[in-house]
């Protein structure tokens, strides 16, 4: 035979080898029931007895959850047979030799009999009453009837733990191997819980076993001892009640413990870890409860008549752990808060490390010099939290959340100058002055003060670098004297608005449509992708931020979509489209005091506009064709005429025809990126209206 062949036959032996042992072990128990088996050997099994129910007590309680000792049933019904068949041989012994003393049916018994019962058999026959009746009566029927419920919630429970494994399946938050061992697991369950509701069965008929083979032992031992071996009564009786008592003592002790560890099992319910984490930390939870404890206890110890020392004991043990355990809260808490602060900075320093951190970029950073990531940096608390209070204007301003705004420290910048970056490219540079503020002057008088004339950075308006102690002064001449950080984050904010466009992702569109009602949702799979693509969408949303137009009513902004959608392609067809279901808001937003100021394009412009449009055989604009000089023309005329505007501080919008609006928007946009272009169409016809002039 090959060694393979060998080999083949020679590993099972191996493995089974146990199983071989188990099996030898489960017919020595069946053997002890018919055969008699000698003292030594009773003694050897009465003990093993003993030492089996305390180890499975202790794997009661340090087992995380039940169905960790699923094994238990079986457990059970093996240790319940073995202290049967010992029970069993014993009272072979007892009522064959028990008429040679105490020792007649092994040394153990007679050690027990003489330990607890001190020579007395009322003694014991009183213990073992007792220790029949608190197995029996208590830990016995109340495990039997946790279990039985356990039994039954736990079975009524199953389909309904099926339905939420199959839904979290369905819904893609758990793969196929979880779902596997979630339902494995559930099978596990319904298994144990209801074996369990028949082991208990097996403990409470063991107490009333124990309970006849006793009385029978004594009566029975009594009868051969007076008729067989010709003692006395008193003699015959005291002889085989200590036997009898003896063995039912070493009988009931295992078989109390393993009912406690069935308690404990069965009782155990939902809680997680051990018995002793989950007893005493529970009742540690409330620090009050220890307190008024151990005053209750201080009132016995005091009370006359009552023992002082173990109340006073309990009551300062009691007073001494109600005032540890917050204590100990408090340090855990610490030490945990440190930990994850620890964790946490060193995932960052690693993800700072790897490279796959510096392929990516960050999509709005701002950058400060070393003077002024010192003084805004260090607090590390102003710029934050008026950075969040800025994201969430934003978000209820346009309708989306902007993305984190990084603030870091560059030592490449000069100390004073701070680099605004949009997707890592810059956007906006500017440089502050430590220990002066801005104050806004515009077409007014300058303050009678020391200070560089200058153009905020914001929106171009004249303003003056002045020395922060005169900051009083320009307040009583009626000026606004700016301090750094705003003027920081106004010009962050500004910068922002301008690239709002560039900061909506695909993924940013995508929460947005997910947040739609059911009704919306169906609207975007009636339009999407048979008429426009998400991409498609997205653009529009992209030419409606691009000057500054919310987005907030995306519903409204749908249906204006859906209605256009069939009949233009093009983003920009559908974006003016937009513009003009939702023109009441665009205006709206516009408005100061109720009304509206206007500066109109003139008759001159409009006309060049218009001509440079040219069109198809539908009527639609297909090119913007104009020449560069007139482009160079209209941004000198509108310069002069909307510089002149905006020095006075007056908020209005560019108004002009519809179908060269577009166009008029593109050149302003570069000169001045915050003015509103609109429509004649875009404009209600209840708004008041004050007009500001022409650019002619």
């Amino acid at each position: 035979m090959s060694d393979a062949a060998v080999s083949s036959y020679v590993q099972p032996l191996k493995s089974n080898g146990r199983d071989i042992g188990f099996a030898i072990g489960i017919v020595f128990i069946l053997t002890v029931l018919f055969l008699p088996i000698p003292a030594i050997i009773i003694d050897i099994g009465l003990a093993f007895s003993i030492a089996l129910s305390v180890l499975i007590l202790m794997v009661a309680l340090w087992i995380q959850r039940p169905l960790d000792f699923s094994a238990f049933p079986t457990v059970l019904l093996i240790a319940t047979m073995l202290r049967l068949s010992l029970n069993i041989a014993t009272t072979r012994l007892i009522l064959t030799h028990g008429a040679e003393g105490t020792t007649a049916a092994g040394h153990v018994i007679g050690g027990f009999a003489q330990l607890v019962m001190s020579g007395d058999f009322v003694i014991g026959v009183i213990v073992f009453v007792i220790l029949i009746t608190v197995n029996f009566l208590v830990i016995t029927k109340g495990a039997t009837r946790i279990a039985e419920v356990g039994a039954r919630f736990t079975l009524d429970a199953i389909p309904g733990k099926q339905m939420a494994i199959d839904a979290d399946l369905s819904a893609g938050l758990i793969d196929d191997k979880e779902a596997q061992r979630r339902r494995r697991e559930l099978e596990q369950e319904s298994a144990f819980f209801g074996s369990m509701d028949g082991a208990s069965k097996f403990v409470r008929g063991d107490a009333i076993a124990g309970l006849i083979i006793t009385a029978v032992n004594i009566f029975g031992g009594i009868v051969i001892g007076v008729t067989r071996h010709g003692m006395s009564l008193a003699d015959a009786s005291d002889v085989y009640t200590k036997l009898s008592v003896g063995d039912g003592l070493v009988t009931q002790v295992p078989a109390l413990i393993v009912s406690l560890a069935a308690g404990l099992l069965v009782s155990k319910g939902g809680n997680h870890g051990s018995a002793d984490k989950a007893v005493f930390g529970q009742l540690g939870n409330y620090p009050r409860a220890l307190l008024v404890a151990a005053l209750l206890m201080a009132v016995l110890a005091l009370t006359p008549g009552l023992p002082f020392l173990p109340f006073a004991l309990l009551g300062a043990t009691m007073a001494f752990i109600s005032y540890a355990i917050p204590r100990r809260r408090a340090q855990n808490a610490a030490a945990e808060v440190a930990k994850v602060k620890a964790a946490e900075k060193h995932a960052e320093d690693e993800a700072r490390q790897s490279v796959k951190e510096s392929l990516k970029i960050v999509e709005i950073e701002l950058c400060l010099g070393k003077q002024l990531a010192t003084q805004f940096l260090a607090s590390h608390g102003e710029l934050a939290s008026r950075v969040k209070k800025m994201r969430r204007k934003f978000a209820s301003q346009y309708g989306f959340v902007v993305p984190d705004i990084k603030l870091s420290d560059d030592l490449t910048l000069p100390p004073k100058r701070y680099q605004i970056k949009i997707h890592g490219t810059v956007s906006a540079t500017y440089d502050l002055r430590i220990g002066e503020v801005l104050v806004l002057i515009g077409d007014q008088r300058k303050p009678d003060v020391p200070g560089d004339e200058i153009r905020e950075p914001s929106f171009g308006m004249k303003a003056m670098w002045i020395p922060e102690l005169f900051a009083s002064e320009v307040k009583r001449d009626g000026f606004a004297p700016i301090d750094n950080i705003s003027i920081l984050l106004t010009h962050l904010s500004e910068v922002i608005r301008s690239n709002l466009a560039q900061l909506l992702s695909y993924r940013d569109l995508r929460a947005l449509l997910d947040r739609l009602e059911p009704e919306y949702k169906r609207l975007i799979e009636e339009i999407s992708p048979a008429q426009i693509s998400h991409s498609g969408l997205q653009a529009v949303l992209k030419l409606l931020l691009a000057e500054r137009v919310t987005v907030r009513n995306l519903n409204l902004i749908l249906e204006a979509v859906a209605e256009i959608a069939p009949h233009a392609r093009r983003p920009e067809q559908i974006a003016e489209h937009v513009r003009m279901r939702i023109a009441p808001q665009i205006w709206g937003d516009l408005v100061e005091n109720g009304v509206l100021k206007v500066l109109r394009l003139g008759n001159r412009w409009e006309l060049a506009f218009h001509q440079s449009l040219k069109r198809d055989a539908k009527g639609e604009v297909i090119e913007f064709d104009i020449d560069p000089r007139m482009i160079e023309q209209f941004g000198n005329d509108a310069s002069a005429v909307i510089r002149k505007h905006l020095d006075k501080g007056e908020r209005f919008v560019l108004v002009t025809a519809p179908d060269a609006r577009p166009y008029v928007r593109m050149i302003v946009e570069r000169l001045f990126p915050t003015l509103p272009v609109l429509s004649h169409v875009e404009i209600a016809r209840g708004v008041q209206i004050e007009s500001l002039g022409a650019l002619s």
